[in-house]
């Protein structure tokens, strides 16, 4: 298709900059998005830039050229890169020869290394990295026009003048320049006079006042298309990549992270800033300062919400919107006493840093110390340079330089206003090597700098840790999106439609017959994930740990599912016999913690399996009462895992025998005439790691290679629930295929497990009956006859349940409430910060979901409130 001529639009007519970068640029079929969105801006009544960046690769390609000192291979380079960009020409079905400008002086550049009229290597290498943009561009135009828009190309560096900047060395001058960014009105009516209302231009390129070529670095094209829309006061920037927009944590590690929907200048630059890949934070302030939003969108599905970035914050209730990192951070460590009240000392210390062209991100200090943080993605910072710097700062103190490490920051309005529910990350940390500790002056970041190696893993579990804590108030629709995963992984929900949805009007009978606080469980749920876990062939026997719900109706229903059960009590043992009497004491596991000796004693006396962690309970049985008796022994073999730090159970904790103990309690069991035929850990609950339970089967059986007794490895329980909204649900299919390598790696050993939370958690609701609405300023308590009395969870591990209005499931939930009981404690509470409907009244019924795991088993009687009820589901009938 021919150009054609779009209808004209007045001189006045607002602006909009699109931006495409190079994964977008890259693909034929997106060019044909591209066009579409120009269009429709266009008929929208807007002046359409598109800004973009060069194919993908292409920069890196051009890089290569630029630090290779041989000519032949600078040639050879240029050459492919050549002919990649005609190939492209070929794809696009447009005519080669458009390039052949660009091409000619493409392989000019590689043949002289530097000998342009803008001398030196800087310059060179600033006008070759140009190239990128310039050949795509040109691509992009024909591309536009073939597709029927009468768009013009245009220069960028006619439109970005780099200005020098106060210390800038060299190479920031050409490589990582600055334009001012302002409204540019000349520029506007150059624009309005060429006949055109859609252009189409480069990013990341711009012309020093002298007629050279610079470029301005990492994120380029972004900064191009903010100054663009700065100077020519567009109504709005769209950023289009290959994801949505911003996300509460990066979505490859954490894919329950929230697309944030909406967000202020100052929250989006700190994202930028501390770790967030797809927007660069130079291209917020031209925007900030001239009041022009953006948007971010994805290019390859552009119905898709993004994030939507203004000078208005959409809440300015104090809440954490992002978790990120940024690894390969070096810490400088500069000590002496002479600094205190030294006046000029710092002075002197980061002059050295100045001369050295080191940008310094984080500081933290002390009477006698100062340490600062080097980003090496804003500084080029090679261990030459790293050296010289500290031989330098020798002459002031002494100085120490900590890498690798990784740099965690909490991003949020009001962040000294939430540090009260940060006491789990506060744990976290302090467990770990952490260097320095960041409070923004701004009240908009905590950041933790820590060894990078402790940062492996972390990210997932703080993201969980400030969503249960409520700091992270996922459930604001206005400010938080879908999960990644609902949105790129074909997860459309975390968990499926939970059982209750079909039976709402059931359940409000049952709490106005029987009535409330009462547990609801449904018995379909429970065989459905005992089957499921039983699909697992590695796992030769499954015990239910009945301490997550010993429900007499739930034990008999696992046992005809083919689990036994694992006790920690003498009453849980009891409670097992009276539901299923005639049980085979072989299938009940008897795994005590800080028990006394006759616990044990009088459970080998019954013939329970029984498992052991501290060599003092194996010596008591030194008489040989019990000789030719198969035990288990509970190792201690790492740290402990999980959702809250309650619930880890390794290092330190009182649980499982030290591994420097083992052979003690070898011994011990040989005196004892104890066979120990099984190696047993488990390090916590709430483990979302499908590979977590591989991992510690694979240490026990390298233990088990020194114990030729041992037939069975038990890597315990704590499999994952998703609580959270958004949370990804175990992948059992990934679980399985781990165990069926550690089977295949240790053929002579079997597997046992002992899930409980994972088989009862979602089969169980609690009901609960509003009682009180009480109103403290903008704060809204909602009262109800169910407390910590009831339900413990929240108040033991500020544990995160959904809760449902039964009444009004499907109104729109606009109130924020603390869902609280009547127990007279300050920690007596359901639900932190919560949306519920603002037509909440008393006497509606509410539905805590995913209740059926650690609530009736750990209710009590406290202020003689009162136990809750139990009801069972069957196959729809109670």
């Amino acid at each position: 298709m021919n150009a054609s001529s779009n209808p004209a639009l007045p001189p006045d007519a607002p602006w909009i900059v699109l931006k495409f970068g190079g994964s977008s640029v890259a693909r034929v079929a997106r060019w044909g998005s591209i066009a579409e969105l120009a269009r429709q801006r266009h008929a929208a009544g807007h002046r359409v830039l598109v800004v973009v960046s060069a194919l993908s690769g292409v920069t890196d390609a051009l890089k290569a050229i630029g630090e290779s000192a041989d000519v032949g291979e600078r040639r050879r380079l240029a050459e492919a890169l050549a002919q990649r960009h005609i190939d492209f020409a070929a794809e696009l079905g447009v005519d080669p020869a458009l390039l052949a400008p660009w091409l000619a002086h493409l392989s000019e550049l590689a043949a002289s290394g530097g000998g342009s009229r803008c001398q030196g290597l800087y310059a060179w290498q600033a006008e070759l990295l140009a190239m990128g943009e310039l050949m795509s561009s040109t691509l992009g135009n024909a591309a536009l026009r073939q597709a029927g828009l009468n768009s013009r190309w245009l220069d960028a560096r006619d439109c970005l003048q780099a200005q020098p900047q106060p210390n800038q060395n060299e190479w920031a001058r050409w490589l990582s320049a600055s334009v001012p960014a302002q409204r540019d009105d000349e520029l506007r009516e150059r624009l309005a006079g060429r006949n055109a209302d859609i252009f189409i231009t480069q990013g990341f390129v711009a012309r020093t006042a002298d007629g050279c070529t610079a470029v301005l670095g990492r994120g380029g094209s972004d900064t191009s298309a903010a100054y663009f829309g700065a100077k020519l006061a567009a109504a709005r920037v769209e950023i289009w990549s290959d994801v949505a927009g911003l996300f509460s944590a990066n979505p490859r590690e954490v894919p329950g992270a929230r697309l944030l929907r909406r967000l202020d200048f100052q929250e989006a630059q700190e994202i930028a800033t501390t770790g967030a890949k797809m927007l660069h934070p130079r291209c917020l302030s031209p925007l900030r300062r001239s009041g022009v939003p953006l948007w971010i969108r994805d290019t390859g599905n552009p119905d898709l919400a993004g994030t939507e970035i203004g000078p208005e914050a959409p809440d300015a209730a104090p809440s954490i919107k992002a978790v990120s990192t940024r690894r390969g951070i070096t810490l400088v460590s500069m000590e002496t006493i002479g600094m205190w009240q030294q006046v000029g000392f710092l002075a002197d210390v980061f002059e050295v840093f100045r001369k050295h062209g080191l940008s310094v991100d984080l500081i933290g200090s002390a009477e006698t110390n100062v340490t600062v943080s080097l980003d090496p993605s804003e500084n080029l910072l090679g261990s030459d340079v790293l050296a010289a710097l500290c031989e330098e700062l020798a002459q002031f103190c002494r100085v120490r330089a900590i890498t690798p490490c990784t740099a965690v920051t909490l991003v949020g309005r009001g962040m000294r206003g939430m540090l009260h529910r940060l006491r789990d990350v506060l744990a976290d940390m302090g467990s770990l090597s952490v260097h320095l500790i960041s409070q923004s002056s701004n009240d908009l970041n905590l950041t933790f700098v820590l060894d990078e190696a402790d940062a492996e893993g972390l990210l997932p579990r703080l993201h969980a840790d400030l969503i249960a804590a409520c700091a992270l108030p996922a459930e604001e629709d206005e400010v938080f999106g879908p999960t990644w995963a609902q949105l790129y992984a074909g997860d459309r929900a975390s968990r499926p439609q939970p059982w209750w949805r079909a039976r709402v009007e059931a359940l409000r009978d049952i709490a106005a017959a029987r009535g409330t606080p009462a547990y609801v469980y449904d018995l379909g749920t429970v065989r459905e994930r005992a089957r499921a876990l039983r699909g697992i062939g590695a796992v030769s026997r499954w015990h239910y740990a009945i301490k997550a719900n010993p429900h007499p109706a739930i034990l008999r229903a696992l046992e005809t599912e083919g689990f036994d059960f694992e006790c920690v009590s003498p009453g849980e043992v009891d409670a097992v016999r009276e539901a299923l009497p005639g049980l085979d004491p072989q299938r009940i596991l008897f795994t005590p913690t800080m028990a006394g000796d006759d616990e044990f004693a009088d459970a080998l006396a019954q013939g329970l399996r029984v498992t052991f962690d501290c060599v003092e309970a194996v010596r008591a049985l030194a008489d040989g009462r019990h000789g030719g008796r198969s035990i288990a022994v509970r190792l201690d073999i790492g740290p402990g895992r999980g959702q809250h730090a309650h619930v880890r159970t390794g290092h330190d904790s009182k649980f499982g025998l030290p591994l420097a103990d083992l052979p003690a309690f070898v011994e011990a069991a040989q005196a004892a005439g104890l066979v120990i035929d099984t190696l047993h850990a488990h390090l916590g609950s709430g483990v979302f790691d499908a590979g977590h339970w591989r991992e510690v089967g694979l240490q026990l059986a390298s233990l088990a290679e020194r114990l030729p007794t041992v037939t069975t490895l038990n890597p315990g329980g704590g499999l994952g629930v998703p609580y959270l909204p958004g949370e990804p649900a175990l992948d059992l299919g990934a679980l399985g295929a781990g165990l069926d390598e550690l089977r295949a790696a240790y053929p002579r050993l079997t597997l046992a497990m002992e899930p409980g939370r994972y088989l009862v958690a979602e089969a169980g609701v609690l009901l609960a009956r509003v009682s009180r609405i009480k109103r403290k300023g903008r704060h809204v308590y909602v009262g109800c006859d169910a407390g910590m009395h009831t339900l413990l969870r929240p108040a033991l591990y500020e544990a995160w349940h959904p809760v449902v209005n039964l009444d009004r499931p499907d109104a729109p939930r606009t109130m924020r409430a603390d869902v609280v009981g009547p127990v007279c404690e300050s920690a007596d509470n359901l639900a932190l910060d919560r949306r519920l409907p603002a037509d909440t009244a008393v006497g509606d019924v509410l539905l805590v979901d995913i209740a059926g795991a650690y609530g009736a088993v750990m209710a009590s009687d406290y202020n003689r409130r009162g136990r809750p009820l139990e009801i069972v589901l069957d196959g729809g009938a109670a």
